[in-house]
């Protein structure tokens, strides 16, 4: 190869990829939008239900502990109640916050 066509080949491998950098970035950044944006439902509803399995996890421990007479009780039902809550509250300010 001389040099000659070295620097053709090297000026229309430029110009080709050039040609393909030219699409509408506005339509991808879109398009991409809508694709993360159709996960939040789907997504909500499973951070619901595993604070709902998480609820009701919690809630046979404490029943379990209180009907047993342990004096810690209260700090289990609380620790859990709010593991419960943070669950609910994050996908609800995250859902609220990015649509």
């Amino acid at each position: 190869m001389t040099k000659k066509q070295f620097i053709i080949s090297a000026a229309l491998l430029t110009a080709a990829t050039g040609a393909l950098a030219q699409g509408n970035g506005a339509a991808g950044i879109t398009d991409a939008t809508s694709m993360v944006t159709s996960y939040f439902d789907p997504a909500t509803k499973l951070i619901y239900a595993i604070g709902a399995v998480v609820g009701l996890i919690g809630g046979v421990k404490v029943y379990s502990k209180f009907s047993a007479g342990d004096p810690d009780t209260s700090k289990t039902a609380a620790s859990w109640f709010g593991a419960c809550i943070f669950l609910i509250v994050s996908a609800t300010i995250l859902r609220s916050f990015f649509l």
